[in-house]
């Protein structure tokens, strides 16, 4: 692969729109033809992008399909190993870390025990341990190279240069968040699964990951690392705030202290927020949905016109926090009847087709608000009984009149792939 990878701010969103078409072609190829259709750019100018693409090393050819006349045309789709990224995701009780190549696929999932309530100084140990572990690299400056600032200890390949190891560099860091990509039709009714597919070359592991069994190439280019964790918190600034529960988060660094620790990009999202986003970037993703998230916590993951809504505060998607009974239990966040101390007081009694209700009780809420496409449940109590809340949420939908199907995000790592694409969905423009 050639080690100028650079898509400069002049040429990039054109690049990056072939690129995301490529993307989504998935192993069968777009031809260049068809590119031109697509984007609105003439044929001369998909010809220069492409062949810039393929000599940067991130679209090779994928054979040839038969053409009405003349020669049959060249098909071309993504290198997928091209470009890595990190997605970590931050549960109360668990850390979950995953590597995916530059289509998204998770090639390999470590988990540990994590108990979030350590405080930062424990968890990001835990964190910077697991990176480490699943790159290879023993400290910064190590095997891996990408395109922003030089790494603690080592030589960055800004702007295109040649990386350590011959990799390729990526010119300039991932921007914080991104949009998701413009979605296509919203699934027919029913509990629709969203499961992610084996990697390739890979036995398909549990909740749709995949195990790699290989090792990160020397000197491969790793654009950055995407974490995931509860809210409520600023992704601009890459700072918690007083997460429930975990008061003694608020304020602390997380982004810019993971990032001095690894020499790598860091990208912060709510956990929510992030599964969202992955989830709108599958190429049948609905125009706008909700991913509606119960395990530790409940919250939702907003997406509106393709484009995940996050807030100017990064507080769009609270769903746990409406209060749902007046002068009810009381909740970690401070308020009372709120919909997650009964839902997961209804889980924590054993009555998980009254979970289920409640749970519905708050889609509905969300589906009368924003005129949602779809819902989408995920999250670890909803895959130990999918269908229980998947019949239960719709069951109060369509005893309201709401018309909106009622899906399952069936990956058990949503969350940790999503954060992912919070690093790579620059790349593509979104």
């Amino acid at each position: 692969m050639n080690a100028n990878v650079q898509v400069s701010a002049a040429r990039g969103h054109s690049a990056a729109r072939v690129l995301d078409l490529l993307r989504t072609a998935g192993e069968t190829g777009i031809s260049r033809l068809e590119l031109a259709e697509r984007t609105g750019l003439t044929p001369q100018a998909v010809s220069k992008i492409t062949a810039r693409l393929r000599a940067e090393g991130l679209a090779v050819e994928a054979g040839h399909r038969a053409s009405t006349g003349g020669k049959p045309r060249t098909v071309l789709r993504l290198e997928p190993s091209a470009a890595y990224a990190v997605g970590a995701h931050l549960d109360r009780d668990e850390l979950t870390v995953l590597l995916t190549d530059l289509a998204g696929e998770a090639l390999e999932v470590r988990r540990r025990p994590l108990d979030l309530g350590a405080g930062a100084g424990p968890v990001l140990d835990a964190v910077t341990e697991e990176v480490r572990a699943l790159l290879g690299t023993a400290a910064p400056g190590g095997a891996v190279a990408w395109g922003g600032a030089p790494a603690p200890g080592g030589t960055a390949a800004s702007g295109g240069a040649a990386a350590p190891g011959g990799a390729v560099a990526w010119g300039g860091a991932p921007a914080p968040g991104g949009t998701a990509a413009s979605g296509g039709a919203a699934a027919s009714g029913g509990a629709v699964a969203w499961g992610g597919a084996p990697a390739s070359g890979g036995a398909a592991a549990s909740g749709g990951a995949a195990t790699w069994g290989g090792a990160l190439p020397s000197g491969a280019t790793v654009l950055g690392v995407g974490v995931a964790m509860p809210g409520p918190l600023d992704h601009r600034a890459g700072v918690p705030g007083r997460v429930t529960g975990f008061p003694e988060w608020a304020g602390h660094p997380v982004r810019d202290e993971l990032a001095a620790r690894l020499g790598l990009p860091v990208v912060l999202d709510k956990d929510t927020n992030a599964a969202a986003l992955g989830l709108a970037l599958r190429p049948t993703a609905p125009g706008s949905f909700a991913y509606v998230h119960l395990g530790t916590g409940l919250g939702a993951g907003l997406v509106l016109g393709g484009a995940p809504l996050r807030g100017d505060r990064t507080g769009a998607g609270e769903l746990g926090h409406q209060t749902v009974q007046l002068d009810g239990p009381p909740c970690g966040c401070g308020g009372r009847g709120c919909l997650e101390v009964l839902c997961l007081a209804a889980v924590a009694r054993g009555e998980l087709a009254e979970a289920a209700r409640i749970l519905g009780a708050g889609a509905a809420n969300l589906v009368r608000l924003l005129d949602i496409d779809q819902v989408l449940l995920g999250g670890r109590v909803v895959l130990a009984a999918p269908e229980v809340f998947a019949e239960g949420v719709r069951e109060v939908l369509t005893g309201l009149g709401l018309t909106a199907p009622v899906g399952l995000a069936t990956g058990r790592d949503a969350v940790a792939e999503g954060a992912a694409w919070l690093t790579l969905a620059p790349v593509f423009g979104k």
